[in-house]
Parts: structure tokens; sequence; C-alpha cells
């Protein structure tokens, strides 16, 4: 797994004769530190408060950078984003039968949710309760569009080819791994980070394509 698919640890404040940080760090460093708060096991929701006071800075200076708290968590459905989907594209482009692939990519889904725990409460929607709808919405669009891809890689694979109905059991297919994804990173969150979303993932894959 590339390094690039997670997020650096938030930096500590700087001390007051330090140079500030530009605008664009200042954005990146609110968005690990919300990251990072999300990551606490049953967490409470993330308040603005909360983030200004660990980050040591006023309210008013994260909405110099941010619109509103729905845009902080829109940067990081962005960072989910462009990480699994380039993920994703990388596999496709790769050789091999199509059920590989297809197991491939949902390990590299809950291998990114193993590694980013804030990103996986965000993902399974726990850290988006009572925030902007259209934040679930997109989560919900995200989901659709990895089924999707899943049914794009499953109509090469063998055994879907020799299928009566190929386009139907793509279909089927996809839509059990993706919601096979969907509960292990359940799981993973509500177990406090403790059942692994990849513990034996390679049988279960083999159970859930046989």
């Amino acid at each position: 797994m590339a390094e690039e698919d997670t997020l650096p640890s938030p930096q500590a404040e700087e001390a007051p004769a330090r140079k500030r940080p530009k605008p664009g760090e200042r954005r990146v460093q609110i968005l690990q530190t919300l990251a990072q708060m999300l990551e606490q096991p049953g967490g409470e929701r993330v308040t603005t408060a909360a983030l200004a006071a660990k980050l040591q800075v006023s309210e008013a200076a994260l909405y110099r950078h941010f619109a509103s708290k729905a845009q902080m968590f829109e940067g990081l459905l962005d960072f989910i984003d462009q990480t699994v989907f380039g993920l994703v594209n990388q596999i496709i482009e790769r050789e091999g039968d199509g059920a590989q692939k297809a197991a491939r990519i949902i390990a590299m889904l809950l291998q990114f949710g193993e590694r980013n725990q804030g990103m996986t409460r965000v993902m399974v929607g726990d850290a988006l309760v009572h925030e902007n709808e259209r934040l679930q919405q997109r989560m919900n669009q995200f989901f659709d569009r990895l089924e999707s891809s899943l049914r794009q890689v499953l109509k090469d694979a063998q055994v879907v080819r020799l299928s009566q109905t190929p386009t139907v059991e793509a279909q089927v297919r996809a839509s059990v791994l993706t919601a096979f994804a969907l509960g292990r990173l359940q799981r993973f969150a509500r177990s406090g980070f403790k059942k692994s979303p990849t513990e034996q993932v390679e049988a279960a894959l083999a159970l859930v394509m046989a």
C-alpha cells in the first residue's frame, strides 16, 4: 500500500515566534486534525469549538479557510475519493482475471480503512450523523461508484462469462462484495477499531467469490 493513502499526522502548533503556516498549509492542518479527532473510538460529534481548541486557534480562524464545517468534511471526502479511486484505477489497468481484480479492490479498500480510522467513521456514516445531509448522500455515491467499478471488472471474470446471465451475475457479485466491504468497515468502527477489517480477508473473499 502506497504511503499516499494516509493523511500525514497533524503538526503541533508552531511557536508564536515562528513563521505562520501558509493558507494552503493551514487547510491541510485543519483536515489532518479533524481526521485525528474522528479516530477516537465511539467519539462524540466533533464541534468546530473542539477542533479550534485542538488547533489552538479561534473558530473564526477556521472559517477563514473553510466556509462551513460541512466544507471541512467535504475535504475529507475528497481525500477518500481521490485516494481510493486512484488505487481502483491502478488495479483495473493491471492484467489478470476480473474476479482477482475485484478481490484486490475490496482488499485495498479494507486496508485503506484500517490505516485511516477517522476516514472509516466517515465512510460508514458514523461521523456524518447530524451533519449536512449532502455529506451522507455523497458517501452513498462513493459506494455506488465502487459497486459500478466492481461490475466493470467482474464482466471479464471467467466465472461470470460462463454464466447464462453474465450481466445479472456481475451485478449480484458486485452488490455482495460492496455489502461485504461496508459490513467489515462498520464492524471495525463499532468495535472501537479492535476488529480488523482485513482479518482473514483472503479466505473471506474466496468464500464470497465462490
